[in-house]
C-alpha cells in the first residue's frame, strides 16, 4: 500500500507539474490546494530537492519548482525516495535486499510469487513519468 507520505509527494508533484511554467510556487499555495498538512509537505518537498528533482527559491517571488525534467522523473523513483522499497518483501526488493530471517529462498513460493508481482509493477511504475499524473 501507498504511504500517506508518498500519496502527499505525488499529490504535490502533481500540482507543480500543472503550475510548471508558471514559476515557484509557494509551499503554502501547494498545501492549500492540495489539502497537504503545511508540516508535512515541507519534509516532503526537503527529501525532493534533496534528490534533486526539485529546487526552491527564497524570498519574493520564491517556492518550489522543479531543477529535473517531471517528463524524466518515474513514479517508480519517487516512490523509491519517498517510501522505500516497491516490493512487498525484503527479500524480493532490488534496491533494499534483506534476506528473510525465516525464509528459504530457493524453495520459497511466496518469494517466487512476489518477484512476479514486483516486476509487473515495476514495468509500469519505470515507464510512467511525474507527467502521466497530470491530463
Amino acid at each position: 500500500m501507498l504511504s500517506k507520505k508518498s500519496q502527499y509527494a505525488f499529490k504535490a508533484l502533481s500540482y507543480l507539474v500543472e503550475k510548471r511554467n508558471e514559476g515557484p510556487i509557494l509551499i503554502s499555495e501547494i498545501a492549500e490546494h492540495k489539502k497537504i498538512p503545511l508540516k508535512f509537505l515541507e519534509n516532503i518537498l526537503l527529501e525532493l530537492k534533496k534528490s534533486d528533482i526539485l529546487d526552491s527559491k527564497k524570498g519574493k517571488g520564491g517556492g518550489y519548482f522543479f531543477k529535473e525534467n517531471p517528463e524524466d522523473v518515474t513514479l517508480a523513483k519517487i516512490i523509491r525516495l519517498v517510501n522505500g522499497p516497491i516490493a512487498m518483501l525484503p527479500c524480493v526488493s532490488l534496491n533494499f535486499y534483506e534476506k528473510c530471517a525465516d525464509c528459504n529462498e530457493d524453495h520459497c513460493g511466496l518469494h517466487d510469487v512476489l518477484i512476479e508481482v514486483r516486476d509487473a509493477s515495476l514495468n509500469i511504475l519505470e515507464k510512467k513519468t511525474l507527467m502521466d499524473l497530470v491530463d
